[in-house]
């Protein structure tokens, strides 16, 4: 679904309740995921995304109409929405999962959301979500939505100048040595990185501005209520620690290093 005509930009930025990044992981005893009785937060990078949003703004005042945050999990990822909504969202959806429900994927994740951007009756003209979540790290979702929509996507952003009135979208780009500068049209997918805003640290929720977020709206809706299926299709098997690292040591010269090296099973390799 394209958004309508109008010059005014309604922002949807989805976000994610994960365990919170200080925490030390451990596996659970089942050896089939990690232990999630430990603090949760919003994922880090979607945190930047809620304060890029915040920040548009911020920049374009009022010729960004609403920003909307998303999120999918059982009943406690509402207290996830709600600190988005400390930092200056206008309102929210909740997808509510069971708390026993596994983790949706990547790609039903994005189905989710395509589901709710075609329920948006003045339309969607710009997502802003992390570049991947902490827990998984998979860095899916962006790209499958704009795939699922048809709409242009920026990935690993560094930078984001929107134009309301052309209906574009100057972005920077991360890649691998260096940066790349994109132009995209609205409607858009932005998958942020950890430079997008700068100084590189989101906003705190003010005590006023949480207390405000209580009255924002949150609307809850069921996976069945959009028509979609978030039962993964991929099974964890096993899930370890990785070893643990063995300290090393020193040599006096050079005889000594080829002696450990051999001890170690490494032989030269002739020319």
């Amino acid at each position: 679904m394209r958004p309508s005509a109008v010059r005014l930009l309604n922002i949807l930025v989805p976000v994610k309740r994960t365990v919170d990044y200080a925490v030390k992981i451990r596996v659970n005893p089942d050896q089939k995921g990690i232990d999630l009785n430990v603090k949760h937060s919003m994922n880090p990078f979607d945190e930047i995304a809620v304060e890029e949003a915040v920040r548009l703004r911020e920049r374009l005042k009022d010729e960004v109409k609403s920003i909307k945050v998303v999120t999918i999990g059982p009943p406690k990822a509402a207290e996830t929405l709600r600190t988005a909504l400390a930092i200056g969202a206008d309102s929210g959806i909740h997808i509510e999962v069971p708390e026993s429900a596994p983790a949706p994927e990547p790609l039903g994740v994005a189905k989710a959301l395509r589901a709710v951007i075609e329920r948006e009756k003045e339309g969607v003209d710009l997502v802003i979500m992390g570049k991947q979540a902490i827990d998984d790290d998979a860095g899916q979702t962006g790209q499958m939505l704009a795939g699922l929509m048809d709409w242009a996507q920026a990935t690993f952003a560094s930078k984001l100048v929107v134009d309301p009135k052309k209906k574009e979208a100057d972005v920077t780009r991360e890649i691998d040595g260096g940066l790349q500068e994109i132009k995209c049209r609205l409607p858009l997918v932005v998958t942020t990185d950890l430079r997008l805003i700068f100084p590189p640290e989101p906003r705190y929720a003010s005590l006023p501005n949480i207390m405000k977020a209580k009255k924002k709206p949150i609307q809850k809706l069921t996976p069945a209520d959009l028509g979609v299926e978030l039962t993964p299709i991929l099974e964890s098997v096993k899930v370890t620690e990785p070893p643990k690292r063995v300290g090393g040591g020193k040599v006096e010269n050079v005889d000594q290093l080829i002696a450990k090296l051999k001890e170690a099973g490494i032989t030269p390799v002739k020319s």
